[in-house]
């Protein structure tokens, strides 16, 4: 095999984690926009204009939801078990709310009455939100621990509930997804409307960043004083077959923060996250509301990141069993799936890019009131 087993686990710990950012950096400004609808549309004009400035993108940005889904099915597929297992109903919540969205926007448009089209502009903002706040708290969740273990033969047991998951700290963790795809949508409706609309959809681009700062302060401050991280304390050979009943883990207060002195470089990741908002926060006060928009996707990217590099190398906790835990070195697939999917990855993800790319090129410019009048019968 031309690349060792343990290069590769740590390859597909960075590609899942890259996978998730660029959902949340595409499809997440399709659900901050969903969520800012009635804030920065006062009239069924303005709420077309909204729904059309991601109408012809926001099904295709989802293609990063069914990849990261794919990626961990294939690369982590323990962990693909326990947790779509134990997030059960929060996950068939998610699916409720993201199947409101396709209905709200074909539906929407095919009655011309004010009823009709207030109770799908309710859907869609559920659309938005509701994803947004679950995937902050689920990951809420993994930083605390998961309550899961093992038999001898390797068969998993979730032992929470849904009311489990709607802790303090993963509500808060919630939050925090929130305010970030709101930044991150506000600023995508200030590049693509204009008028009123453009400059509703800056001042709530800017409350939302303030709001993150905040909140993902608050976040790091819980993490360090009050949440219990994970520390390894058993040796592991990182190139063993998957396992993860052959390790020992202790449970710390502030243990999370280890890796940032391990591996310095991992500070970058919180960095960009405060330094991404904070730049589009500035930026967007002096309308370079492109330039905010990067500096929103980089502050997405880090916080993201910031979990990913304050768990390495756990991926999903056991809280009740801290010794099952999984980690990137014991829940991997076999080495050959690794690498098959590896090369498969480097042959379609460019594609996939090109394509987006591509089709952002084409659908660029503003949506404006006339374009709306002129093609009424045709968009959203």
């Amino acid at each position: 095999m031309p690349i060792d087993y343990e290069a590769l686990r740590v390859i597909w710990w960075v590609l899942l984690g890259t996978l998730l950012i660029g959902f949340a950096v595409t499809d997440g400004f399709d659900l901050g926009v969903g969520m800012l609808l009635h804030c920065v549309a006062k009239k069924d004009l303005e709420r077309r204009v909204v729904l059309n400035s991601i109408g012809a993108v926001w099904e295709g940005n989802q293609i990063w939801l069914v990849l990261g889904g794919g990626a961990i099915f294939a690369a982590w597929p323990t962990i693909y078990s326990v947790s779509f297992s134990g997030f059960y109903f929060a996950m068939l919540l998610v699916l409720f709310a993201l199947i409101l969205r396709p209905i709200g926007f074909k539906y929407r448009a095919k009655i011309d009455n004010p009823q009709w089209r207030k109770m799908w502009d309710i859907c869609l903002f559920l659309g938005g939100f509701m994803p947004a706040l679950l995937f902050g708290v689920a990951i809420g969740n993994v930083l605390q621990g998961v309550p899961f273990y093992f038999d001898d033969t390797l068969r998993s047991f979730y032992t929470g509930n849904l009311l489990g998951l709607l802790n303090p700290f993963a509500l808060l963790c919630g939050l925090v997804s929130v305010a970030m795809l709101i930044m991150h949508g506000g600023l995508f409706l200030s590049i693509k409307t204009e008028g009123a609309i453009q400059k509703r959809s800056a001042r709530y681009a800017m409350i939302s960043a303030v709001a993150l700062i905040i909140l993902f302060a608050i976040a790091g401050l819980w993490t360090t004083y009050l949440l219990k991280g994970y520390v390894l304390t058993s040796a592991i050979t990182h190139d063993q077959p998957s396992n993860p009943l052959y390790k020992q883990v202790s449970m710390q207060v502030g243990a999370w923060l280890t890796n940032y002195t391990k591996y310095p470089a991992f500070t970058l990741a919180p960095l960009a996250g405060f330094a991404g908002a904070l730049f589009a926060l500035l930026l967007t006060k002096f309308n370079y509301y492109r330039t905010a928009f990067v500096a929103s996707a980089f502050s997405i990217g880090g916080i993201i990141a910031t979990v990913g590099a304050s768990m390495f190398p756990f991926i999903l906790p056991s809280n009740i069993h801290p010794e099952m835990s999984l980690m990137v070195w014991d829940a991997s697939s076999s080495q050959l799936t690794l690498f098959i999917m590896l090369i498969a990855t480097i042959i379609f993800l460019p594609i996939i890019l090109l394509y987006t790319s591509w089709v952002y090129y084409v659908l660029r410019g503003k949506v404006t009131d006339n374009y709306i009048t002129k093609n009424s019968s045709s968009v959203y």
